[in-house]
């Protein structure tokens, strides 16, 4: 059974950092996608960022690309999301996801297998 593992979070004023962790102990799948996605009350979850853990660039929502950066370290099977620049209209649930099936990024949480446990992430004005 994969467990992610999530930290971070918190309130910050807008216009400040906050950076997200991901852990996957013991995770041995080889071939994998980690994603980010948020969630506020009444509306879907939203895809933020993915990245393969083979390598290579991350992609990202539109409404984050150029201020949130996702990153990946193999050794500790963790995967981070570096969020600069916050808006109020970042406040949401946070949570990161795996991809076991594919190595594809997918936008859409359908397309994968597990979840962490969410973090609030609070942007205040």
């Amino acid at each position: 059974q994969v467990q992610l593992v999530q930290s971070g979070g918190g309130l910050v004023q807008a216009g400040g950092s906050l950076r997200l962790s991901c852990a996957a102990p013991g995770l041995t799948f080889s071939r994998y996608v980690m994603g980010w996605f948020r969630q506020t009350p009444g509306k879907e979850r939203e895809f933020v960022a993915g990245i393969r853990w083979s390598g290579g660039n991350g992609i990202y929502a539109d409404s984050v690309k150029g201020r949130f950066t996702i990153s990946k370290d193999n050794s500790e099977n963790t995967v981070y999301l570096q969020m600069n620049s916050l808006k109020p209209e970042d406040t949401a649930v946070y949570s990161c996801a795996l991809r076991s099936s594919s190595s594809a990024i997918a936008t859409l949480r359908d397309g994968y297998d597990y979840w962490g446990q969410g973090t609030q992430v609070t942007v205040s004005s």
